[in-house]
């Protein structure tokens, strides 16, 4: 049932639909789509693989994966097998720097969520560089990044050439944007794509649209330590307002596999499988709800962005 049908069941019954006054984002991602499924917390090729195989099984686009427990903790022969499953299934494979915070020597980050992205001193700046040039050397071509120095940093590496050009930058959901001015900042400091808070309304991320062409990141299922908000039918307004968008698929419930490691892998493969499954039933959602916004109803591209 389409919102317009919804909408005339409504009014059957006395009820206006809810009202959506906020402007339509006129971005888009370089093929014309609107959005894009992430899949994040996949540690390692095997979780890449298991969710390779259930978006075939679904037929499921999926565009980028996201890991979380970092860079230091995948040896080379996992590297290299991620970026060339990258290649070979056109997928975004994004891996966290560290140390940071959140797995460091220090006490804060076990006192204060708040220091969990934090990279503390200059070893940990000279640490992150150094996993970003060893992620690049192994053919991996997206980074996540967690604090803000530590992005102004690399973005400037990048403009020196010490870094690929087409190094792309993500920042964290430990770094996320909740308000215009603070998206803005990271655009500018080099951000290629922003997360953003998992708690905003419709209108704050038209808010933070309107100050950058950046593609947002957003979670509409946010794991339990990001608040366990499930957003569903709320992803096509998100779409609409904030495009282009990663909607990103975490898990509710879900068993914390940071940092993984063997001992963890069959647990976090099983979770990506289910992240999986529910974006298709967010593709179906979109498709139902709002055919305009579907993928195969998608326009022709207005920005090229990455």
């Amino acid at each position: 049932m389409s919102r317009d049908e919804l909408g005339s069941w409504l009014r059957t019954a006395g009820i206006e639909p809810p009202a959506r006054p906020w402007p339509e984002s006129p971005h888009r991602f370089p093929d014309g789509r609107r959005y894009r499924f992430e899949i994040p917390s996949v540690e390692g090729p095997v979780v890449l693989r298991a969710v390779l195989e259930e978006a075939a099984a679904r037929g499921l686009r999926v565009h980028r994966v996201s890991q979380g427990s970092g860079i230091m903790l995948l040896t080379d022969e996992e590297l290299d097998e991620l970026a060339e499953l990258s290649r070979e299934h056109d997928v975004e494979v994004c891996l966290f720097l560290g140390p940071r915070g959140a797995w460091d020597a220090g006490g804060q980050a076990l006192a204060s969520e708040a220091a969990a992205g934090v990279a503390r001193g200059p070893e940990a700046v000279e640490a992150c560089v150094a996993e970003a040039r060893r992620a690049c050397a192994h053919g991996i071509r997206s980074v996540l990044v967690g604090d803000v120095g530590v992005l102004d940093v690399l973005a400037r590496l990048r403009t020196d050439g010490l870094l690929p050009a087409d190094l792309i930058f993500k920042t964290s959901a430990i770094l996320c944007a909740a308000n215009p001015a603070t998206a803005a900042l990271l655009d500018r400091l080099g951000a290629d794509t922003i997360n953003v808070a998992t708690d905003l309304e419709v209108g704050m991320l038209a808010a933070i649209r309107a100050v950058t062409d950046k593609p947002l990141d957003v979670y509409v299922e946010a794991p339990d330590d990001m608040g366990g908000f499930v957003r569903s039918y709320l992803v096509p307004d998100i779409v609409r307002v904030a495009a282009p968008v990663h909607v990103k698929v975490g898990l509710r419930n879900a068993t914390g596999v940071y940092p993984s490691g063997l001992h963890l892998e069959g647990v976090a493969a099983l979770q990506a499988r289910e992240k999986v499954r529910r974006a298709a039933m967010l593709e179906r959602l979109i498709g139902e709800l709002t055919p305009d916004l579907a993928a195969h109803a998608q326009s022709a591209p207005v920005h090229n962005g990455r």
